[in-house]
């Protein structure tokens, strides 16, 4: 399953219990007419895939949607879901120049008829 969106909030790796189990959660905004905002969760070594993104950048996330039941003490189940993050890459790969510099031909005097330099 993909999804696509903003780079919302990008939390830094966390590490769970004493057991050794890290994870790291990023929320996508994705871009549609009623846009949802998705935590999606990437888990021990998949957490470093995120460190080369930040906050703002557009990017296209693989996940997988797991599912748990937890029975509660008074013996009612109870369902919990989650997005668990595999890959993600950047949509914008180029960079968008804010100024860019315009395009000349070079400059040359040597066939110039006018030029009346005496060197």
């Amino acid at each position: 399953m993909e999804i696509t969106g903003k780079i919302k909030v990008l939390n830094e790796a966390q590490n769970i219990g004493d057991n050794g189990f890290r994870k790291r959660e990023v929320v996508i905004t994705t871009d549609e007419k009623y846009p949802q905002h998705l935590l999606i969760e990437f888990t021990q070594d998949k957490c470093e895939l995120l460190d080369n993104y930040a906050v703002g950048q557009d990017v296209k996330l693989s996940i997988n949607l797991r599912g748990r039941e937890w029975i509660n003490p008074a013996g009612l189940a109870k369902y919990f879901n989650s997005f668990q993050g595999w890959r993600i890459e950047l949509l914008n790969t180029q960079e968008i120049m804010s100024n860019p510099v315009p395009q000349t031909e070079p400059a040359s005097f040597i066939d110039d008829s006018d030029n009346d330099l005496p060197f």
